[in-house]
């Protein structure tokens, strides 16, 4: 699970960090199994959230920044957090870093370009591959945009019916695997603009949420074998396709044919 930090934003951090100093500088109090655990970060962006996964030791921070080019950023994580080789992602893709250890800390010094608002993670360098994985083969990136995190509970559904009810039969696995093709094609570009337009991100959570219902119904289906899985599949299928473009095409049709009654009153009245 991920654990919320506690921000403090500090002036300054001492004179071991002034050389460092590039803008803003955050210290963060991680809690978890009980332990404390502080992590600096002295950045020229800001930090607009940030959570910690004790499960596979990814520390990720939400920013968002002005820049276009030359985003830095120096973060501080005690070893006795994560006591490994680090990578880091941004947005889901390993990016070049700078890792240095001391006798309690490694320091992680990173600089990339894009303006705007963007997620970077710092994982275990054994971690990578999986995570890489997940990013880019088994994440659902246009509800993890939308909902703020993987772990929204919209997100957790997909991610549910996903693995335990679809994978879990040939059909299923046959479908996801075309549905994945098709989905990573452009589900990165969608998610990269949902993080930098508040309006279309609504947008797509309103679109999202019948889509949501109609899987959820997958939950509470007793599916044992290929045939019920097909059924049950292609009967989702047609739900959304009614609600998506049926049900809006019937509404559309009735007021153009309302307006144009209208009209022929109007015109020979």
């Amino acid at each position: 699970m991920f654990i919320l930090l506690i921000t403090i934003n500090l002036d300054a951090f001492g004179a071991d960090t002034s050389p460092r100093d590039v803008g803003f500088v955050n210290k963060y109090m991680i809690n978890t199994d009980g332990d404390n655990f502080e992590i600096i970060l002295t950045a020229n962006f800001l930090v607009s959230s940030h959570e910690f996964s004790a499960n596979n030791m990814v520390l990720r921070f939400d920013i968002e920044s002005g820049l276009d080019k030359e985003n830095v950023a120096e973060i501080i994580i005690p070893l006795d957090l994560i006591d490994s080789e680090l990578s880091v992602l941004l947005d889901g893709k390993e990016i070049s870093a700078k890792v240095s250890k001391t006798d309690r800390s490694s320091v992680v010094s990173i600089e990339f370009d894009g303006k705007g608002k963007h997620v970077i993670d710092i994982i275990p360098t054994s971690y990578l591959e999986t995570t890489l994985e997940k990013s880019n083969d088994g994440g659902c990136l246009i509800a993890t945009a939308a909902f703020g995190s993987e772990m929204a509970p919209q997100v957790q559904l997909l991610r549910e019916i996903r693995d335990n009810t679809v994978l879990q039969t040939e059909s299923g696995s046959a479908f996801m695997a075309g549905f994945n093709q098709f989905y990573y094609s452009f589900s990165p570009a969608v998610a990269d603009y949902e993080r930098e337009n508040p309006a279309f991100k609504e947008a797509v959570k309103i679109t999202l949420t019948p889509l949501l219902t109609s899987l959820a119904l997958l939950q509470y289906a007793d599916i044992d074998s290929e045939s019920e899985m097909l059924g049950y599949g292609i009967g989702v299928m047609l739900l959304n396709i009614g609600m998506y473009f049926v049900a809006p095409a019937v509404l559309i049709t009735k007021v153009r044919k309302r307006v144009n009654i209208e009209k022929l009153d109007k015109k020979y009245a």
